[in-house]
């Protein structure tokens, strides 16, 4: 991506001469389960969360192979990424091989694996790679120029970053391969390191990935269902002085200001494998609460919204029948299509 973009940049030969300057994205998760042929979204997510929407890694790359069912994905983690025979396998490290501007890959690499990590801002990034935080300026443009990283800003504090890895093959690589690169390489316990690291998979890639695919559904398909067109869907984190910590936001909706404070459409939560209850609604009611006292948003229409890959307790589903919450499960994330331009006029 940086080699083509920089055709047409500063006094490269084409500078001018383009008529089309367009980046093609891979799929979307909905587009990626169609093309995975996987109607389960138990099943298709898990998947996308590991190889993305890049159409090769769906063919040649791993020579046609996909999970038939939920009981075959673990075997088909192990024959297709772990195994060192398929092309999937030396695939991440290749990634950042073939970026030219990539001239310490050690860095790069260290960069990455803290941001799969769950090291999102740039000071947490630093200290776990042990630089300082202005040191981490030129790799961190650098990756992002590259398309392997990209940047959110805070919804509450716009002098704050998030900072996420845009391929989840280089997620996947850095918590799950790299640390077992020997015994990976040599076929050595690989299915013993993957059962063993089932718990550490679940909550530092499918959870982070999932809770990007619901600002993501919020964005491009859920359109006006929170009271208006969301101007930006981020993560957040707001201050808790009463309880002498930081409430981390999953999801924040804010919508267009016409006049005055923006509205703040909506908070959610975002959890893959949680059955989500009251509790959970209930640090929304104080999230909100804090968020008002910022008077930064305005949050006289904010809704509160709960997202579940695994369902809700049955008070929660209540809670959603009395106007309380709205509750957004697998069904609404995969289902429909999405909002089109002319949706949006």
């Amino acid at each position: 991506m940086s080699f083509m973009g920089g055709l047409l940049s500063g006094n490269a030969p084409l500078r001018g001469r383009a008529s089309l300057d367009m980046t093609v994205h891979t799929l979307d998760y909905r587009l990626a389960s169609e093309f995975w042929e996987l109607p389960d979204p138990r099943l298709a997510f898990p998947v996308y969360a590991i190889v993305g929407g890049t159409p090769a890694y769906r063919t040649e790359m791993i020579r046609y192979d996909k999970p038939r069912d939920q009981a075959d994905f673990d075997d088909w983690v192990v024959r297709t990424i772990l195994s060192p025979g398929s092309p999937m396998f030396m695939e991440a490290r290749y990634l950042l091989a073939e970026e030219p501007g990539l001239r310490d890959p050690a860095l790069y690499h260290s960069v990455l694996a803290a941001i799969a990590e769950g090291n999102a801002m740039r000071g947490a990034i630093a200290n776990r790679i042990g630089r300082r935080t202005n040191d981490l300026a030129h790799p961190l443009n650098v990756l992002e120029d590259a398309g392997l990283i990209r940047r959110e800003s805070d919804a509450f504090q716009a002098n704050r970053s998030h900072f996420q890895i845009s391929e989840p093959l280089l997620s996947f690589y850095h918590v799950m391969m790299r640390p077992f690169w020997p015994q990976l390489t040599r076929a050595v316990g690989t299915d013993r390191i993957w059962n063993r690291e089932r718990q550490r998979f679940a909550a530092n890639i499918v959870g982070p990935r999932f809770e990007e695919l619901c600002r993501e559904w919020v964005l491009r398909f859920a359109g006006d269902r929170f009271g208006g067109w969301p101007a930006q869907v981020s993560p957040g984190i707001v201050n808790d002085p009463q309880l002498k910590k930081t409430q981390q936001v999953d999801v924040a909706v804010i919508g267009h200001a016409e006049k005055g404070q923006p509205p703040l459409l909506a908070l959610g939560e975002a959890k893959w494998n949680e059955i989500i209850g009251m509790e959970h609604l209930e640090r929304l009611i104080r999230i909100r609460h804090l968020v008002s006292n910022l008077n930064k948003y305005d949050t006289a229409h904010t809704r509160l919204v709960c997202f579940s890959g695994a369902g809700f307790t049955a008070s929660l589903t209540t809670a959603a029948a009395d106007g309380e919450v709205d509750l957004v499960g697998l069904d609404d994330l995969y289902g429909g299509s999405a909002v089109s331009e002319t949706d949006v006029s």
